[in-house]
């Protein structure tokens, strides 16, 4: 069973704790009472903050309500065993960044195996050796917190992007849209899923480069000059320099510097031809062109659905976009208009008669 008041454990730990290897909250897995009594004296003694389950279920209950910062998991439990649970737990993307210490038989070669399949970081045998639980445990607390660090940063980066769409008057909106927009097109145009999520990530950032761009540039309701014109010109590299520190945004970067590019050779900022420019890019691109004609802006009316697909079929005729790339869109603002249709209510054939 469960060890009594989890939750009184975890508040036990305090910021300053939390942020030390020491202060960590260990979950103990084992379906024998006597193995987790080892490592919980063990780690206690280290310092570490420990809790435990005794079996599959209850561990996995456990995480959703309150993620500990290491698990460290028996393979061999009855009911769920410990390779289901990493299996569960590595496959959502809340836990997937847990660490897993699977806990094997000495000389079992094969549960280790099955243990690297299953997403497991390391693995200790059993009998327990202090020493060799005390180096796996920094270890993969060491190499969490490089991560948390990094999680940290994008969420700063993504703060930033928020920025931007409360200085850019009529736009609070765009980044949603668009983001909900290019996915759809990138599954109609059966990019691959790590695409996807790269491009889910420039949607939401592909204008952060426009924090550096003054209000009155951004925001001026008449055409920009040429000095003006350079200038906006540049939020593209800008996003870049922002966004290239973190290693999760790098699939992210080709999005945001080439959602300008034209097929012809006529974007900015590096005047792409072709093939050159990615299909997640062309994808943005026609995303961001269309959200932008059929809204409000400081400098224009909205346009109408109609009107926007003929500008951007126009485009394709002028060699500026990919044909393949606006026809989804189409596809998509089709898909959802009958979707919608199908969700309205009928209208009943007979009126309603008051009374029995």
């Amino acid at each position: 069973m469960m060890d009594p008041g989890p939750e009184a454990a975890w508040s036990q730990a305090s910021r300053r704790q939390r942020d030390s290897v020491e202060g960590a909250v260990i979950l103990v897995v084992d379906d024998s009472a006597l193995n987790r009594q080892i490592l919980d004296d063990q780690l206690r003694g280290e310092g570490f903050i420990v809790v435990q389950a005794s079996n599959g279920q209850e561990a996995l209950e456990y995480v959703e309500r309150l993620p500990p910062d290491v698990i460290l998991l028996d393979a061999m439990m009855p009911g769920i065993d410990g390779f289901e649970v990493a299996r569960r737990l590595k496959a959502h993307a809340q836990t997937r960044l847990i660490p897993i210490i699977m806990i094997t038989a000495l000389t079992d070669q094969s549960h280790k195996i099955l243990s690297i399949e299953a997403g497991a970081d390391h693995f200790i045998s059993k009998p327990f050796d202090r020493a060799e639980v005390r180096a796996r445990v920094h270890a993969v607390l060491r190499l969490k917190r490089l991560t948390d660090e990094l999680e940290s940063a994008e969420n700063i980066i993504f703060a930033l992007a928020r920025a931007v769409r409360a200085k850019d008057v009529g736009t609070e909106a765009h980044t949603m849209r668009v983001t909900a927009l290019a996915l759809e097109m990138g599954q109609r145009l059966s990019v691959s899923p790590d695409e996807l999520e790269d491009l889910e990530k420039a949607s939401i950032l592909h204008d952060i480069g426009k924090i550096a761009i003054p209000d009155a540039v951004l925001n001026k309701p008449g055409p920009l000059n040429e000095a003006e014109w350079d200038l906006m010109k540049k939020h593209t590299l800008k996003g870049v320099e922002i966004c290239r520190p973190l290693r999760a945004l790098r699939g992210s970067l080709p999005i945001i510097r080439w959602h300008h590019e034209r097929l012809d050779g006529s974007g900015y900022p590096d005047g792409l031809i072709g093939d050159q420019i990615p299909v997640t890019a062309r994808i943005m691109a026609v995303v961001d062109i269309y959200d932008a004609l059929e809204s409000r802006r400081p400098y224009k009316p909205p346009f109408s659905r109609e009107k926007c697909i003929s500008v951007l079929r126009e485009g394709v005729e002028n060699g500026w976009w990919d044909g393949r790339v606006v026809e989804a869109l189409v596809s998509v603002l089709r898909q959802r208009d009958a979707t919608a249709e199908s969700a309205t209510p009928a209208p009943l054939s007979q009126p309603l008669r008051r009374g029995g």
